[in-house]
């Protein structure tokens, strides 16, 4: 319980760090919500006087209740209107809140390292960044508009019951710490339950996202029931943990009630008795003024229970929230790092070592050097680390040991943007967003004119397919290319490149979705663009580079082999054994 308590308390102090950038305007709720409270107050004593008037006269003063009704409703008036101000105030402090930190989620999450985006769940993240980002809003809303509110009330309460009734003052003071105490009791049970459901509805949502998006391969298994009992368990445990948070949070309000009833039915007899005592300054007036009052007293400790209930499933959103925000990010670029300028395409290796999990090494002591302009292919069995030298040199990981160079620089003393601006990449996986064609194919290139973005296209041989598209290259698509088939994605990314020209290319599977007349065509468009570029060319089919400078063959990590494809064949070594295997049978 008290590691919960000091983790409440750290993430109270975060989310207040961020309220306070509004500190006036959190001033400005305090003192219409001081206003309100106190205007309401004024109402009873209002009433009071006008009842103590009709039954002190036997008769209906007319006289004497059209001002005090008047009074009644100038105050009934004010408090509609301070409390619509408030409320606005306060909705405007509040989403100001949450968007500052999806703002900081979403800024931190381009700072986080690609090892960290591969360990989590997608969809996990997208949770917290958005559902749990909405619990969040809803309990600062409902702390700012009932929580002030309400702690306010009971202090000007207080003071106002004061000067009527010290004794009865007394009576309801000394039941509130009943009240306290419950919504106490059950508060602090029920933070680690909420903080429970909210993983829970992160796992939830990750698991849905990543089966959407493998929906044709489970289809393909037929894996459906064995897919939906796995998120009936997790619903299962959601429901479990829902159910408890709800259950225990919800007896916070019953039990306040009783407490409250306590108060007003003490108030009730502790004023009548008063009241018949001969020669008491206490009259009806006053003492319908005291159950008013006790009512107005006993409220809010029902309120900020329910505001505690809620404020403990916000805390617990927000924890997680902050956990991404907080999360280590990558290695800040050096201070004064001048970015890479005039580059040729000069890539040294220089005894790089590097491994994903600390004790299972992948790439160890590998020496590498590219001239400018050299087509470097690199071949070799799944998992020998092709892909992984590709996020070497873009920086989406860092070397554990040696050094990369380009330019002769160290690739860690150059800033980030400027190393991968010098490279135009198309991977096997494609990536494109929602919108225009257009604008997926300016990415990198924003102020490409229409004749640039069209010699583009048909260099790549896309222009043909999106001509025939609606709008053209306005045409909408969804979320990754929509309806468009993998081939003409794929396309698509390849034109992208070809419309920046960078200085050096990578290559990783290129054309792997293409169909092969439309490969060799693109491969001659390829050689053009490679034409005074360092290529590092990725490759399974070993028909697509057998052109390249130099081939360098991996195996383990290392390279076993390197040369032409015709010295290599010659060698008769494991690059010709791999070639042997894909086109001995056709040949």
């Amino acid at each position: 319980m008290k590691l919960a308590s000091r983790d409440q308390l750290g993430t109270l102090k975060k989310v207040l760090r961020h309220i306070g950038r509004y500190r006036w305007l959190v001033l400005l709720s305090i003192a219409l919500s001081a206003a309100t409270v106190v205007l309401t107050l004024v109402v009873p004593i209002l009433v009071g006087r006008a009842i103590d008037g009709i039954v002190g006269a036997g008769e209906v003063r007319f006289d004497l209740i059209w001002p005090l009704l008047w009074r009644i409703g100038v105050c009934v008036g004010l408090t509609a209107l301070g409390t619509w101000v408030m409320n606005v105030v306060n909705n405007r402090i509040t989403f100001d809140v949450v968007r500052d930190l999806r703002e900081e989620a979403l800024a931190h999450i381009h700072r986080l390292p690609l090892s960290y985006i591969d360990a989590h769940p997608h969809g996990e993240m997208v949770s917290r960044v958005i559902a749990d980002a909405d619990a969040f809003a809803d309990g600062l809303l409902m702390g700012f508009t009932q929580l002030f509110t309400g702690v306010l009330t009971i202090v000007f309460t207080l003071v106002f019951m004061c000067t009527q009734s010290v004794l009865i003052t007394l009576v309801v003071v000394a039941v509130t710490p009943l009240s306290l105490f419950v919504a106490r009791f059950i508060a602090t049970r029920t933070y680690a339950m909420f903080r429970l459901q909210s993983q829970t509805r992160g796992e939830q949502t990750a698991f849905i996202d990543e089966r959407i998006g493998a929906l044709k391969v489970t289809q393909a298994y037929g894996r459906e029931a064995a897919e939906l009992e796995r998120f009936d368990e997790i619903n299962e445990r959601l429901r479990d943990c829902s159910l408890k948070a709800t259950f225990f949070s919800s007896l916070t309000n019953p039990s306040t009630r009783f407490v409250n009833s306590m108060v007003y039915a003490l108030v009730a007899l502790t004023g009548a008795l008063a009241a018949l005592r001969p020669g008491s300054a206490m009259t009806v007036g006053m003492l319908t003024a005291f159950l008013s009052y006790a009512n107005q007293y006993t409220k809010p400790f029902n309120e900020i229970s329910g505001v505690v209930t809620e404020l403990q499933n916000a805390i617990a959103c927000a924890a997680r929230l902050f956990e991404l925000i907080e999360a280590p990010a990558e290695t800040p670029d050096p201070a004064g790092a001048e970015p890479l300028e005039d580059v040729t395409g000069h890539v040294e290796f220089d005894g790089v070592a590097f491994a994903y999990i600390p004790d299972r090494p992948l790439i160890g002591d590998f020496n590498l050097s590219v001239r400018p302009g050299q087509r470097v292919a690199i071949v070799g069995p799944t998992g020998c680390g092709k892909t992984t030298l590709i996020n070497l040199l873009m920086r989406f990981y860092d070397v554990d040991s040696g050094e990369i160079r380009v330019e002769g620089r160290p690739i860690r003393g150059i800033p980030r943007r400027s190393l991968r601006e010098a490279y135009g990449m198309v991977l096997q996986e494609t990536w494109l967003k929602s919108g225009t064609i257009r604008e997926n194919l300016t990415m990198g290139c924003p102020d490409a004119t229409d004749e640039a973005i069209v010699a583009a296209a048909r260099a790549s041989h896309a222009h043909a397919f999106i001509r025939r598209l609606p709008q053209g290259y306005d045409t909408v698509i969804g979320e990754d290319g929509g309806q468009l088939s993998q081939g003409q994605k794929q396309l698509l990314c390849i034109t992208r490149v070809m419309l920046r020209l960078p200085p050096m290319l990578i290559l990783d599977e290129a054309t792997s979705s293409i169909d092969t007349r439309t490969e060799l065509r693109i491969q001659s468009a390829f050689a053009r663009m490679m034409q005074g570029r360092t290529s590092f060319i990725v490759a399974h089919r070993l028909s697509t580079i057998r052109e390249a400078d130099v081939i360098l063959v991996m195996r383990d990590g290392h390279i076993v082999e390197q040369g032409t494809h015709e010295s290599l064949l010659a060698q008769n070594g494991f690059y010709a054994e791999l070639y042997n295997s894909q086109f001995a049978q056709s040949e």
